[in-house]
């Protein structure tokens, strides 16, 4: 498999149906910090921001991960993820289900502010 190194290259790399869900959830995470960039985290293709992982979204066989490389972050939004499924350090959902924008706001907000040291 070749090197990702942007989000670009990943989506390109992907099923039509799938880059467009993972897609969208990159395109609200920007709405959210416009100034993040493309980059890694943690081997990932993923937006950083001021320098650190801020969000990566991954397809996996059964689903589609979002990672924000912070625990605290998916606790802090624990209350709008009923129904969804979502551990220590990851959301996963169907991509025929996706995630809410507002979810997906306030997941990234969360993990901004960890960044920010609010």
């Amino acid at each position: 498999m070749a090197t990702l190194h942007t989000i670009d290259d990943y989506l390109a790399g992907l099923e039509a149906p799938d880059a467009a869900v993972i897609g969208h959830v990159y395109d609200v995470a920007r709405e959210v910090v416009p100034d993040a960039a493309q980059g890694k985290g943690y081997g990932m293709p993923a937006l950083t921001y001021r320098g650190k992982p801020l969000l990566s979204v991954m397809r996996a066989k059964s689903h589609i991960g979002v990672y924000p490389f912070s625990p605290a972050a998916i606790v802090a939004v624990a209350p709008l993820l009923s129904g969804v499924d979502h551990a220590k350090g990851t959301i996963r959902f169907d991509p025929a289900d996706p995630l809410p924008d507002d979810t997906v706001r306030a997941l990234v907000l969360a993990r901004r502010e960890q960044i920010d040291g609010v």
